[in-house]
């Protein structure tokens, strides 16, 4: 015998005459060997998911250092790859990380501290050699909102002190989500939603650093909503200053720089590798051009400079330590949180998954929520503030040619470089020329009009989403436009779960064209199973073949759920009962046993038709192959609709189940009663197994063997299947149907 049956539930008392000696002695007729589907109970689960927990234990400690399966590995040409990218990052970041301190409202050298923490410690638990974790401008002007609300209500609080904080609770919480395998809350954050959030966020941060770049920053509030800082920039147009000229023309350098070498490469592409480089460190020119500028502008009055330089930058690690945390910091920060967090979580793991994709391997989600974790929670021992993956030096260190994760060792050794022995040049650091930094670094994080056209193309409510997004960011903040677009987006999906659709098919017998190399055509026969009213978008002059005789067949788009069970319910029964008629001429006695709601007359015998050509009810098929889930509120209402069907058909109608793709499907049917049937199996599907399949009790080479359940009649391999036996089951007198185009 195939199969065990030691697992199986308890089950109704129909059940039992489906195991009856008749209808089993029909499928002896054919195959000698049973099956018997091992169900699941709570036990076996436990059992399998418990098995080796030894092993299993140790395999979940060792997925927290990933370095472990490939750092034994590590070879000279990998490293040659490593040097390079880690040395362009290292390069990139120290400016970088000084100019988005400021959107934190921080000092410069707590950008070094950021990004050398980042790059030191992310690569031991890392499973993406690309991503470049340190300060980012979005989450930096995040950082710079929360501790400018804090400190303005609480005043004794330092800048620093509240931002390190920040990031150890985040860092503790997105640890803790890592840990407990939670990675997969990132995939319900949507595309539009992210890139609402993107392009929000880089016009919320552009619009706040034109003031510094034009050097009228101090005549108004750049923390104010996008709209105000663009109407009271206009405002205020006439205090700008030298700083415009410094900032401007840097700004117009690094487009040039860029558009200049993606021309060249393309001219000449042997030297593509040259031009990539020279592009990439076109933010380190810049500022170095404008430093050695600043400079001569400035030595000669250094303490009142015509231009607004970035100003000390103390050597080495000053603000080292303990972070300091209380209740108060704590409470305060509950509001904020969500906010941090999701930023955190969303602009890496999305970049991390991208550059996975385009470099062909996988990121393990919940191991990068425990590497950002860990760098926000050590982070701050060294004066960090949160930190997350960079695009654009994602971007940039993808294409340099990293190797392996360690590349980011090289980057913290040149950062600590900047950190000990540049701090006396960072002084002359023009703050115009940073801002034209930050600008054109978020100029690439707007969403283009050719994405644009594709929301728009593949899905327009998604599209609407995303301009509410935007909206939202530019006349309020990133915090609510962040909200606003994440609900949005749940909101969306539980409204196309609960709205899920179900169809009425019939059945087109196709015929397959297959042209061999000769050019000879082979035709093969099938059957398809297409909408009824063809709102799948099937060619409308094709005509689905309608069972009829009283047999239905509906097909669930989605997990029978309790948002969606009477979405799905109610209009396949209206259709039933529209095309049927009762089984009884009048099925309530009196009117006295009439529901009060029942839209009919007085006398319903006079609205009853004379001649009545409609079939009574005989048997529903369920394609079941697009469900994954049933849930309990889901098997009630088939329950119930069961029960209103028998009675309105005055007999026991036949439920058929196809594409029941889970045992726990089966599982739940069957503790409700349906699978079962009267007449055992009528129409079943065998397969042809080749080999001693049972121990050598029978001397064949091959053997036909069922492909379900023996005892489950009614659920069925494919949807032929089950209209077959639909259809045999009917009484004979009723057996008016078309196989094939021929009507017996």
């Amino acid at each position: 015998m195939v199969g065990h049956t030691q697992d199986k539930l308890e089950l109704p008392e129909l059940a039992a005459t489906a195991s009856s000696s008749p209808a089993l002695s029909r499928i002896r007729t054919v195959t000698q060997h049973e099956y018997f589907e091992p169900y699941p109970t709570i036990k076996s689960w436990l059992k399998n998911e418990m098995n080796n927990p030894t092993q299993r234990i140790k395999n979940y400690f060792l997925s927290y250092l990933p370095f472990i399966n490939w750092i034994y590995r590590y070879n000279l040409t990998w490293f040659w790859g490593d040097l390079i990218a880690g040395l362009t990052i290292g390069a990139i970041v120290i400016p970088q990380s000084m100019a988005y301190a400021g959107l934190a409202k921080l000092a410069p050298q707590f950008g070094l501290y950021s990004s050398f923490v980042g790059v030191m410690i992310y690569w031991l638990f890392a499973t993406s050699k690309d991503i470049s974790i340190g300060p980012v401008a979005v989450m930096s002007t995040l950082t710079g909102n929360v501790v400018e609300a804090v400190h303005k209500e609480y005043p004794q609080y330092e800048f620093h002190t509240i931002a390190s904080s920040l990031s150890l609770i985040a860092g503790c919480i997105v640890f803790a989500l890592g840990m407990f395998r939670l990675g997969f809350i990132v995939d319900f954050i949507p595309l539009p939603a992210l890139a609402a959030f993107m392009t929000g966020s880089a016009l919320n941060i552009a619009m706040g650093q034109i003031p510094t770049l034009m050097g009228n920053n101090k005549y108004l509030d750049t923390r104010a909503s996008t709209y105000l800082v663009f109407g009271n920039f206009w405002k205020q147009i006439s205090h700008c200053n030298l700083n415009a000229a410094l900032g401007l023309t840097s700004l117009f350098l690094l487009y040039l720089i860029r558009f200049i070498c993606l021309r060249a490469s393309k001219r000449f592409p042997t030297k593509e590798k040259l031009f990539f480089f020279i592009s990439t460190l076109r933010a380190v020119f810049v500022i170095l051009l404008y430093l050695f500028i600043s400079w001569l502008i400035n030595h000669n009055d250094p303490k009142n400079p015509r231009t607004t330089v970035l100003g000390t930058v103390p050597r080495g690690f000053q603000n080292m330590g303990v972070p300091y945390i209380d209740r108060t910091l704590l409470s305060v920060f509950a509001s904020y949180l969500p906010s941090t967090v999701i930023v955190l979580l969303i602009e890496h793991i999305a970049i991390a998954k991208s550059f996975g994709r385009i470099n062909n391997y996988v990121i393990d989600p919940n191991q990068e929520l425990v590497a950002i974790g860990v760098t926000n929670i050590f982070g701050p021992f060294f004066g960090a503030y949160p930190a997350t993956g960079s695009f654009s030096r994602t971007a940039i260190k993808s294409k340099a040619g990293v190797r392996t994760p360690l590349a980011g060792l090289i980057s913290g050794v040149l950062i600590i470089l900047g950190i000990y022995a540049l701090p006396s040049m960072f002084y002359w650091i023009s703050q115009a020329s940073l801002a034209a930094v930050i600008i054109h670094a978020v100029g690439d994080l707007i969403v283009g009009p050719k994405t644009l056209k594709q929301f728009w193309q593949a899905s327009p409510i998604e599209f609407f989403i995303f301009c509410i997004g935007v909206i939202v960011t530019i006349f309020s903040s990133i915090e609510i436009g962040i909200y606003v677009a994440v609900i949005s987006s749940g909101a969306l999906l539980l409204f196309r779960i609960a709205k899920a659709r179900g169809q009425f098919v019939g059945r087109v017998q196709v015929e397959q064209i297959k042209l061999s190399v000769d050019n000879y055509i082979r035709l093969t026969t099938r059957h398809i199973y297409v909408p009824l009213d063809h709102s799948d978008g099937s060619n409308p002059t094709i005509i689905p073949i309608s069972p009829g005789n009283g047999i239905f067949i509906y097909r669930l788009n989605e997990s029978f759920l309790y948002p969606n069970a009477n979405h799905y319910i109610e209009p396949m029964v209206e259709q039933i009962f529209r095309e049927t008629k009762p089984g009884k001429s009048n099925l309530y006695g009196s009117l006295g046993e009439q529901p009060w709601n029942l839209k009919t007359s007085r006398h319903p015998e006079r609205d009853q038709q004379k001649d009545d050509q409609r079939p009574c009810l005989h048997a529903l098929i369920l394609d079941f192959s697009g469900v994954a889930h049933l849930d309990i509120t889901g098997l009630q209402n088939l329950v119930d609709v069961r029960r209103q069907l028998d009675r309105y058909a005055d007999k026991k109608v036949n439920w058929h189940f196809v594409g029941l793709s889970r045992p726990w499907l089966k599982r739940a049917l069957i503790s409700a009663g349906f699978g079962s049937s009267e007449q055992g199996h009528t129409v079943f599907s065998v397969a042809n197994v080749h080999g001693n399949i049972d121990n050598g009790e029978n001397n064949q080479d091959s053997v036909l063997v069922p492909i379900l359940d023996i005892n489950r009649p009614l659920f069925h391999a494919d949807l032929d299947e089950a209209y077959e036996a639909a259809v045999a089951s009917l009484p004979q007198k009723d057996k008016s149907v078309v196989f094939d185009d021929v009507k017996v």
